[in-house]
């Protein structure tokens, strides 16, 4: 039964502690799509597109009115762009046109799914695709684009590591009058979930349905309040709070995504229970940490508060749903996060410290600005650290870097909005060159062998 303290603590967390739905994401499979006429399954697909999200909009405005919870983000994600243009002779540029006029056309905020699955090497398709990712994002403005290069059952794929390194480059490099935005729509994953509601990640799986509704709570302003109601409380104690405040949070999103489902006639798929932050204050994961006891994010003692924040937030998720899924857990982004935004400014937090608190995070090395001539085998051994991380805990890692052109450590770039702003963090100078070139498979892992 809801009672009336339940309505005045809901309407509290919205009006006070910025608790929203991020994105309610609508997935749908193109499969069905694919022609060997490339100008036909652009056709295809747009019309597939808008006749299945046309109402997602209106719909998610009306489920705000109706109940007076902010929906952020509404959102569309594809079946990896790759599978799709593989069969069609063409420049795979035109399906990203494609995307961004139906995403203009159901005005949704981002469409995700420009992406290719190379965990294991190169199929048809793949490569062009990637070659294409840093015109596709600069010619867009709408589409996001990721690539899987890793996972626990198959290992790392060395040869897209290094490939992603020279495409995040040239994305930068294409949108550098645009303080590098398209970089900031391109991720790389290993263990990329197929249900993910987030972008810029989000593509919509082989293995999942034909149309989908996946939603994507939020609400670290909300942790922190509570948290603030405990001051001298056990560590134990305050993961159980932790654990309260996110069922609470995962209730509502689960409202949501079942009105959105029956409205649309679209099955309801999962709630993705991340807590993501955005740069308005006391909307953060890094406030959360020093709420625990921290005197700054970053600091001796992150990585085990974020790992006990994570935790906690799954298992209060998983008691108020049963169908929990994405990515699920604490975002780190450094760009969108308050709290980490100047704990970046100041020095407490550095590039390696974050990549640390990666191994318990519900993600990986998220909007992190570096110095524009970062050479790209450096990035491209950012992202194999990064998936070995991944790949070895079997969890979903994941890198989107921000090489700023023309800038140096100590220097911002300014995004607005979600996407916040960016202090230009230091990278190690020292070359890993030569084992990024060396080319091949790291192989998976031991725990890989559990058939």
């Amino acid at each position: 039964m809801i009672n009336a303290h339940d309505i005045l603590e809901t309407i509290n967390m919205i009006q006070n502690e910025h608790l929203d739905i991020r994105t309610v994401t609508m997935g749908i499979s193109l499969l069905d799509c694919i022609d060997p006429d490339i100008d036909r399954a652009c056709e295809k697909v747009y019309d597939k597109i808008v006749r299945h999200a046309k109402e997602l909009v209106p719909v998610c405005e009306e489920i705000e009115r109706r109940y007076s919870i902010p929906i952020i983000n509404k959102r569309i994600s594809v079946t990896p762009i790759a599978m799709i243009s593989a069969a069609s002779k063409g420049d795979p540029v035109k399906f990203a046109h494609t995307l961004e006029k139906a995403a203009n056309t159901c005005g949704v905020n981002f469409i995700g799914g420009y992406s290719a699955l190379v965990q294991k090497g190169f199929s048809a398709g793949d490569v062009e695709l990637i070659h294409s990712i840093p015109r596709a994002l600069a010619e867009t403005d709408h589409v996001c684009s990721s690539v899987n290069v890793g996972s626990t059952k198959t290992g790392i794929n060395l040869d897209a590591c290094k490939l992603m390194g020279e495409i995040i480059k040239k994305t930068a490099e294409e949108t550098a009058e645009r303080d590098c935005i398209g970089a900031a729509k391109l991720v790389v994953f290993c263990n990329a979930p197929e249900d993910n509601p987030f972008m810029a990640g989000a593509f919509h799986g082989p293995g999942e349905p034909d149309c989908i509704i996946n939603v994507g709570v939020s609400g670290p302003g909300v942790v922190r309040a509570a948290l603030a109601k405990v001051p001298g409380a056990s560590i134990t104690e305050v993961a159980d709070t932790i654990k309260k405040t996110a069922f609470k949070i995962t209730r509502m999103g689960m409202l949501v995504g079942t009105e959105a489902s029956k409205r649309l006639g679209v099955p309801f798929g999962i709630v993705d229970l991340s807590l993501a932050p955005t740069p308005e204050v006391g909307d953060s994961v890094a406030y959360i940490l020093e709420e625990i006891g921290l005197e700054k994010c970053g600091t001796h003692g992150t990585t085990a508060t974020l790992a006990l924040l994570n935790d906690a937030v799954k298992k209060g998720g998983v008691m108020a749903s049963s169908q929990v899924g994405g990515l699920s857990g604490a975002f780190i982004p450094v760009s969108e996060d308050a709290g980490m935004i100047e704990a970046a400014r100041c020095g407490a937090l550095r590039l390696e410290k974050l990549e640390a608190m990666t191994a318990v995070c519900s993600v990986g090395l998220d909007m992190i600005v570096i110095p524009g001539d970062t050479t790209a085998d450096t990035i491209a051994a950012i992202i194999a650290d990064e998936a070995a991380i991944g790949m070895v805990n079997s969890k979903t890692t994941a890198v989107r870097l921000i090489p700023a052109i023309g800038k140096q450590a100590g220097e911002e770039l300014e995004f607005g909005g979600l996407l916040g702003t960016g202090p230009i963090m230091e990278v190690n100078p020292n070359s890993p060159s030569k084992f990024i070139s060396r080319g091949g498979q790291i192989p998976a892992p031991l725990q890989s062998l559990k058939n």
